[in-house]
């Protein structure tokens, strides 16, 4: 357990210095007029572009989109806070008529809007969501 922690404090010390020298160095840059000022955040473009390896459109991670789409399932919202381990087989059936019903190129939007809702998908319904999300990514 000790370790973990001193490791995870080491690994904050590394980050820490490696900030600073990042940014010791663009502020020379600065001064020496190679720059104008620091770089700026850019924010992801949630639209696929066609040139990334694995496209945001397939992204099952909620970072990727702060909008939440309703797919015809606003029934779903009285699931927000229960764990994925908490259903029923009859709940876990609602997910899979729902899941059953859309499209490929819909499932990894779904499953993002579940998550930004607050929604966990049944333990026995990830197993069909990520085939489908991986079939998708091998055979776009």
């Amino acid at each position: 357990m000790w370790i973990l922690i001193i490791s995870l404090l080491l690994l904050a010390i590394v980050a820490l210095i490696a900030g600073y020298i990042r940014n010791v160095r663009l502020q020379k840059k600065i001064d020496r007029g190679e720059l104008e000022s620091f770089p700026e955040v850019k924010e992801v473009d949630v639209e696929c572009c066609g040139q990334h390896e694995v496209c945001e459109r397939d992204s099952l991670l909620a970072a990727v989109s702060k909008k939440i789409e309703y797919y015809d399932d606003e029934e779903l919202d009285k699931f927000i806070g229960r764990s994925s381990d908490s259903y029923t087989a009859e709940e876990s059936e609602q997910f899979r008529d729902i899941l059953l019903t859309m499209q490929d190129i819909d499932v990894a939007g779904w499953v993002r809007s579940l998550q930004l809702r607050g929604i966990d998908l049944p333990d026995d319904v990830k197993d069909e969501v990520f085939l489908i999300i991986g079939e998708r990514r091998i055979h776009p």
